[in-house]
């Protein structure tokens, strides 16, 4: 039962739908990609070459069917409601069960939907699922230290700030160094029993 609900996943936000892709969503997926690289490719791993192909997409698809039917990940589509226009993805990835109970958050916006706020009603509906669905305890996210408009949006998300990973990614073609943020679904940092009985 828990599968067959993960496998239909769809959540609406105010102004966006978030559901898996599609083999429908190429065209407007390649479109927006292609327009947003200039944008997007400081920020993400090297693309490979055939990043923007159709068969790349396919097993982009083929993939998400997997994840959401194995709980493994939740890649999601930002679709905005009043003109079905693709405005950016979001994935809940590497869930991992058992004494962990977390998963790590990752998105992008197509540059011409950037700032405001699509991705922030995003995050928001993710992390809801993730704590009341999908019973998580923690979901993690990391960007670069220089991208302040993603750690300001993390933070006005509710994430906190937890540290600093050296290397963590490769971004751009080079090894860069991330910080970490952290909404944890009993969030008691910065939280005391001090004058409690």
């Amino acid at each position: 039962m828990l599968l067959l609900s993960r496998r239909k996943v769809r959540l609406e936000t105010e102004r966006l739908t978030l559901r898996p892709p599609v083999h429908g969503d190429f065209q407007t997926w390649a479109a927006l990609r292609l327009q947003s690289r200039d944008y997007l490719v400081p920020w993400e791993p090297v693309w490979a070459q055939d990043h923007l192909s159709r068969k790349a997409f396919t097993n982009r698809v083929y993939w998400a069917q997997r994840a959401v039917s194995s709980g493994t990940a939740l890649p999601l589509f930002l679709v905005r409601r009043e003109d079905q226009q693709l405005v950016g993805a979001i994935t809940l990835d590497n869930i991992r069960r058992g004494p962990a109970q977390a998963g790590t958050l990752g998105y992008w916006t197509g540059q011409p939907f950037a700032r405001q706020g699509y991705m922030a009603e995003a995050i928001g509906a993710v992390v809801h699922h993730a704590f009341g669905k999908l019973d998580l305890s923690r979901i993690e996210a990391a960007c670069l230290p220089e991208n302040a408009a993603s750690r300001g949006l993390l933070e006005r998300s509710g994430f906190k700030y937890e540290g600093v990973a050296q290397s963590y990614l490769q971004i751009n073609g080079r090894w860069r160094t991330h910080v970490l943020y952290a909404s944890l679904r009993h969030d008691r940092r910065g939280k005391t029993q001090v004058g409690q009985a």
